[in-house]
């Protein structure tokens, strides 16, 4: 019988992977997201009464700012960059706040990005940079 065994290679812990794969999964459906918005499709919520009104392209480019973060600091976080920590962590927050301006409007759209936030500051904050980089 044969045993494979894998070495350490240095790269992100456990929770730092999570946090990042979680961030391109929610990056690249921000894309699909920002183009039904740019498409004034009748799939997307109703969010006349949300942050941008019924701007629809003001809720396109939000999201398509979201995923230009969450895809860049993914991308940073799996290389071993400072900068996918720092902007992990921004984009986290923006999520959360976006998820409870909609949380109205869109309940299990707001409560799942409410979910996601969290879940990558407690990825990025259960990994402490020392332990992962170090």
């Amino acid at each position: 019988m044969t045993t494979q065994v894998y070495e350490e290679t240095g790269g992100p812990g456990g929770w730092v992977t999570f946090a990042a794969v979680l961030m391109f999964a929610l990056g690249f459906a921000r894309i699909i997201s920002a183009i039904g918005y740019f498409a004034d499709s009748h799939k997307v919520n109703n969010l006349a009464n949300g942050l941008f009104s019924s701007h629809t392209w003001g809720w396109g480019v939000w999201d398509l700012l979201i995923a230009a973060a969450a895809i860049l600091a993914g991308f940073s976080l799996l290389s071993g960059g400072g900068y996918g920590r720092v902007v992990g962590y921004i984009w986290a927050v923006l999520v959360i706040v976006q998820g409870f301006t909609v949380v109205s409007i869109a309940p299990w759209y707001g409560a799942l990005a409410i979910t996601i936030g969290t879940l990558v500051i407690y990825g990025l904050a259960k990994s402490p940079r020392e332990e992962v980089y170090g």
